[in-house]
């Protein structure tokens, strides 16, 4: 199976492909979204649509796990980053590629065995565990690839996650929802 993990963000956005076959797994790319220089947050979304379309396209994963906005101070910023979430999410979506999202502390856990581990630490396990020679500079980047390494440990260990969740598992549990 194949999986692409993305770390959102409005300013770069990491992303990490892998394929997964049983217990092993393997990255096939790791990379991030430079947004910093573009003149407003409609182009930004737009540029995610089209960068992530873009990449599925070219790399065909079959499942994307996604790191959950965290809750923070700043309404703006969130209202923000669930945009650039969601916009990530459509891209997937309409592909007909089963999306599922984890929490920031839960990728962390998945990972290193802390939830609280810091971004730094996050990368250094995952060059240890995908024998990565080197990691890039930005961190976003091993962030994605985190996503998508949680979410293989999630599928390969039914123990880490009692339930499986989708937006199309929320669809047929929730016909009442859809909105025609």
């Amino acid at each position: 199976m194949r999986i692409i993990g993305i770390d959102p963000g409005t300013n770069k956005m990491g992303y990490g492909v892998i394929d997964s076959k049983g217990n092993s797994v393997k990255m096939i790319v790791m990379g991030y979204i430079d947004l910093s220089k573009l003149p407003d947050h409609y182009a930004k979304l737009a540029h995610i649509f089209e960068r992530v379309t873009a990449i599925v396209t070219e790399y065909q994963p079959e499942e994307m796990a996604l790191e959950a906005p965290f809750y923070g101070e700043n309404v703006q910023s969130m209202l923000k980053l669930g945009r650039a979430q969601g916009v990530a999410m459509a891209a997937g979506l309409a592909r007909g590629i089963d999306v599922f999202e984890y929490a920031p502390r839960k990728i962390k856990l998945a990972i290193t065995g802390s939830g609280s581990a810091s971004k730094e630490q996050v990368a250094s396990m995952l060059k240890s565990i995908m024998n990565i020679k080197e990691m890039p500079k930005n961190l976003d980047a091993s962030d994605g690839l985190a996503a998508a390494l949680c979410h293989h440990f999630r599928i390969t260990n039914p123990l880490m996650s009692s339930s499986k969740s989708s937006w199309n598992d929320f669809i047929s549990k929730n016909p009442g929802k859809i909105i025609k």
